[in-house]
């Protein structure tokens, strides 16, 4: 039987042809930031799996056989173990990252009801609370300050985000209900067209609606980021356009390195460089690269591009992968959602790559040593990691 591999590999070694006094600056870089992964699925990846965790999986899925809800309670399965009391990995994996504060995400997309809407939403705002309620070393963020102060504090720490709003259905006050709730960061829309705008992988993408103006506004005013990562081009401008915060893809790629429907082009990164927005670039295999072996270097080369586009002041890292699953398990059922969810069969999340260099968050290290070997300064790099999202979030959120 598998067992679980929280400290029994060596990760964050990608030969970067760093001499002795640079990898001692990354070191101290890594250890020194308030690092922030913006869109998060971890902190535990596939090696955290173990045989009877596997087998505990396909017995549910035989008996729902509903694809959502397999990979969901497969990405959950370590936190609820740990909830328990049983699963230690879940904080070690995590602090082994180095990663300081990550996104927690309410995942109630498709509810087309009130009350489907309310019993998927708040089950998660429920859930979410429980992690922060029972982990002594886990605190909400709710305001910039916090960032810095589960730093000081030697803590770890979660804000709330939605990927879709589709949830809120047509009541803006459920907004204000939401952010009472810790909910800090909503994407407004996820692949397809809503109410609100249109999705990436749409044939027809609207713009903002009327509502959806309404909608941006009513985000602005209560102090949640408007998040445009799965967002059509012309829904994607029109939130720049409207919103009078900083706009943020939180987990996106560049659409010069790689054309997906998923990467924002040129003119899309400069619009939300203009709202004093930020961009995070994820370490998604599938969007990254052509090259047959995606590594780490394509990641950092994301990072270059929006760098040297639009400054450093405006991109960061939010992984969105490695995914919390066993391959063989996860895959299959990642690839029967993602299909229903508007991704197509050459999207690859049937089978996908891994990332040289980064295929466990505790290889988040490399992404610090890459920047160094990219000639960053230390002020860009702490800011790439961690600083220039917080800048964003106090624009925002106070």
């Amino acid at each position: 039987m598998r067992k679980v591999a929280a400290m029994t590999e060596e990760f964050g070694k990608y030969d970067f042809g760093l001499d002795a006094g640079q990898e001692e600056r990354a070191a101290r870089l890594h250890r020194e930031a308030i690092i922030v992964d913006t869109l998060h699925q971890g902190p535990c990846g596939r090696r955290v799996f173990t045989d009877a965790m596997v087998e505990v999986l396909a017995r549910e899925y035989a008996e729902h056989r509903d694809p959502q809800r397999a990979v969901l309670d497969t990405w959950n399965m370590p936190v609820r173990l740990a909830l328990k009391g049983e699963f230690p990995a879940l904080e070690q994996v995590w602090r082994a990252s180095g990663l300081t504060v990550t996104s927690k995400q309410i995942v109630a997309m498709g509810c087309t009801s009130d009350f489907a809407y309310s019993q998927s939403a708040f089950s998660w705002f429920s859930f979410l609370q429980q992690q922060f309620d029972t982990f002594p070393w886990l605190r909400k963020i709710l305001v910039a300050d916090d960032f810095a102060k589960v730093k000081r504090e030697g803590l770890l720490g979660s804000f709330m985000n939605s990927q879709d709003t589709v949830d809120l259905g047509w009541d803006l006050s459920r907004i204000d209900t939401y952010h009472g709730l810790g909910m800090r960061m909503l994407q407004l829309t996820y692949n397809s067209v809503n109410h609100v705008g249109g999705g990436c992988t749409d044939r027809t993408d609207c713009g903002v609606t009327s509502f959806g103006k309404s909608f941006i506004e009513r985000m602005n005013g209560v102090g949640v980021m408007v998040d445009i990562s799965h967002c059509g081009r012309a829904t994607t401008v029109d939130a720049c356009k409207l919103s009078s915060k900083p706009v943020v893809a939180s987990h996106a790629g560049c659409h010069a390195l790689y054309a997906a429907a998923r990467n924002k082009t040129d003119d899309e990164i400069k619009y939300i460089a203009d709202t004093g927005g930020y961009i995070g670039i994820y370490c998604l295999p599938n969007f990254l690269t052509h090259a047959e072996q995606p590594t780490v270097e394509h990641i950092l080369d994301h990072i270059d591009h929006v760098s040297g586009l639009v400054g450093w002041q405006h991109v960061g890292i939010g992984t969105d992968w490695p995914y919390s699953a066993p391959d063989e398990w996860g895959n299959a059922r990642l690839a029967d959602w993602m299909l229903a969810m508007g991704f197509s069969a050459k999207d690859g999340f049937a089978n996908p790559k891994v990332v040289i260099g980064f295929d466990d968050h505790r290889d988040f290290p490399n992404i610090t040593r890459g920047l160094v070997s990219r000639g960053y300064t230390d002020e860009q790099i702490l800011g790439i990691l961690g600083g220039n999202f917080i800048r964003v979030f106090r624009e925002t959120c106070g």
